[in-house]
């Protein structure tokens, strides 16, 4: 990526502030300072198209507009803070921050457990000081890195965030960029990682003013929000650059560790070097010249293996990718459910396949599609890729928002986070899924424009209809909605949740503790699926160290017979013992190697660990 001037107003402290914005088919851009003394900066246009000046009389806190053309004013689309929400002015920033974070250099992506979490809901005050006040509870969870919904400037204060109209700007209801960047320090002292997610394929439809400033968008393609962004097309080169500039600008400025890549299928991009690719290329750049650990974490429905293969074998070159297939195959053998796309799934053989090679479906034809559907990912190692039993949409993108604590039992609770966290892949858990939340998490918004408001709203009855969900959808622009969301943290006090809360502990220090528990190569690892009996057994080792798990899915006694290497194995974890609120485990504590039958309670797991 060549050189550039930084987009947005950057403040130089006694210097002034740089402005700079792109607006190629415009004959005139003037900055209108409206606060605390109006005013007028002339910019000069230069060859490229972008409009900047060094305005030496203008300080952080000072409060404008762009004037296009001599006639209509719009915020900064690079805009660092909007204090006044997505209609009013733009603020300069001081971006200077004394971070007490300077030693930090990251962590390892295999050691990421993720806390997926959103703002607004996540505590009771809705801010990023309140979310300070929980890291040490989530760093006593064994939480390695907290996960925040998008938190770029949305219209009113209640959104999930995917309707961000300022991609430079954390949203001012949460505490705006000073408020981003405490918690981003304070999650750094504690040993925690801190991923954005970020939403490169459509901006918020309302406030959304990029295409007055110049060829933003394409009509070529259209995603499921509206207008797709021109990656591809004529002057998509400064297109690329914004918003490149906007990922290195989260890494530079706030510290952050990873982005989360919202819906990269929703990209369209036929270039012969996408946009993927280049800001691949660029977010290792400046890994490089930080000298710190940064990373990109992909999401996307395609089931696309090359997002995570490396440039020179033909990939894109993220260093993750979220696998929905493994919370579909899990999901379904725990509830039964088989509308949607979940009719793609159901048996014990789908969860094995997303064991052994990450992907169902890769390339065989899905009843859903209606085609073939996906690539092989049976040569990508199990740290790249996310997985998950919760997350905000496979909560949220329900009818109802209803969590899994409302769907199954707790014995199905207790075998969906041993699924997940004793997997060789990254975890991520979903804000208060720990202590079985029972709060809901629906799709809630806070529009001005009566007609988006009702888009939104039949936008969201077609979206349930191939899952036949029953129950009235609640309203997103209600407030009642929203309040809904918000966590119930008193539930922690309550017996059957505080278990919970343990177990889930539990599992995240065996999962460090245990060599054979906390590798992440694919080449240490075998899965066999018993069809008959609805079980999983899983082997796992590393060097010396041995283990197998075996997951019972059905909501019945069963058994699982196996063939255990030579030795003695003893039991580390029962997912039915008393002690974990089960009915008793009926597992020995000590089993004999070689032809074996284990008995195994409703919905349950046992892991067992080789002797010596």
């Amino acid at each position: 990526m060549k050189a550039c001037i930084m987009p947005g107003a950057v403040c130089r402290g006694h210097d002034g502030t740089r402005f700079a914005v792109w607006a190629p088919f415009r004959e005139r851009v003037d900055v209108h300072i409206v606060a605390p003394r109006e005013r007028m900066v002339v910019l000069k246009k230069d060859g490229c198209g972008y409009f900047s000046a060094l305005a030496e009389d203008v300080a952080a806190g000072n409060r404008y507009f762009y004037r296009l053309d001599g006639s209509s004013e719009y915020p900064d689309p690079a805009s660092r803070f909007q204090p006044e929400g997505i209609h009013g002015p733009s603020e300069v920033v001081d971006t200077g921050y004394d971070w007490e974070d300077r030693g930090w250099r990251g962590i390892p992506l295999d050691e990421y457990i993720l806390y997926e979490l959103h703002t607004g809901t996540f505590t009771a005050e809705g801010t990023f000081a309140a979310v300070i006040g929980e890291i040490d509870r989530l760093r006593k969870l064994g939480v390695t890195a907290l996960e925040l919904m998008p938190v770029a400037q949305f219209p009113g204060t209640r959104n999930w965030g995917y309707d961000g109209a300022y991609p430079y700007a954390p949203q001012d209801s949460y505490g705006g960029p000073v408020g981003l960047k405490r918690l981003v320090d304070a999650c750094h002292r504690h040993g925690l990682a801190v991923v954005l997610d970020v939403v490169y394929n459509h901006l918020g439809p309302e406030g959304n003013h990029l295409a007055r400033f110049g060829p933003y968008f394409t009509d070529r393609y259209q995603t499921p929000w509206g207008a797709a962004l021109n990656f591809d097309g004529a002057c998509s080169d400064e297109v690329r650059r914004f918003f490149i500039e906007n990922a290195l600008y989260w890494f530079r400025e706030f510290h952050i560790d990873a982005l989360r890549l919202d819906a990269l299928h929703a990209i369209l991009d036929i270039s012969a070097y996408t946009f993927i690719e280049e800001l691949a290329e660029s977010v290792r750049e400046e890994a490089k010249r930080l000298k710190r650990r940064i990373y990109l974490i992909g999401e996307s429905a395609a089931n696309n293996a090359r997002l995570v293969r490396p440039r020179e074998q033909g990939g894109y070159g993220l260093d993750a990718q979220w696998n929905d297939d493994f919370h579909h195959a899990l999901h379904t053998l725990l509830t039964g459910e088989k509308t949607g796309y979940y009719e793609d799934f159901g048996k014990p053989e789908h969860l094995v396949k997303a064991w052994r090679e990450g992907f169902v479906y890769s390339g065989q034809y899905s009843p859903y599609h209606q085609r073939r559907h996906g690539t092989s990912s049976r040569d990508i190692p199990p740290s790249h890729f996310v997985v998950f039993s919760q997350n905000h949409d496979q909560v949220g993108n329900r009818a109802l928002g209803d969590r899994l604590s409302s769907l199954v039992s707790f014995e199905a609770l207790k075998l969906a986070a041993g699924a997940v966290l004793l997997s060789p892949f990254i975890p991520l858990l979903f804000m208060g899924e720990e202590y079985a939340e029972t709060a809901p998490f629906p799709y809630f918004v806070s529009h001005t424009d009566p007609g988006l408001v009702d888009a939104v709203r039949r936008g969201r009855r077609r979206e349930f209809a191939a899952f036949a969900w029953q129950g009235e959808i609640p309203d997103p622009q209600s407030e009642t909605t929203y309040f809904s969301a918000k966590l119930d943290r008193s539930l922690c006090d309550k017996q059957q949740h505080r278990l919970l809360n343990d177990f889930y502990r539990e599992l995240i220090r065996l999962r460090r503790e245990v060599p054979a528990l906390n590798c992440s190569g694919g080449e240490n690892l075998e899965v066999a699926g018993d069809e008959q009996n609805a079980v999983v057994l899983v082997h796992r080792w590393q060097k010396n160290d041995e283990v197998v798990i075996l997951y019972h899915l059905e909501d019945k006694d069963g058994a699982a017979a196996l063939q255990l290497p030579e030795g003695r194995w003893r039991k580390l974890l029962d997912s039915a013992d008393a002690g974990w609120g089960g009915e008793g485990g009926t597992a020995a504590a000590v089993i004999a190697g070689g032809a074996c039958t284990v008995q195994l309670p409703r919905q349950s797991f046992v892991l067992l660990r080789r002797e010596g």
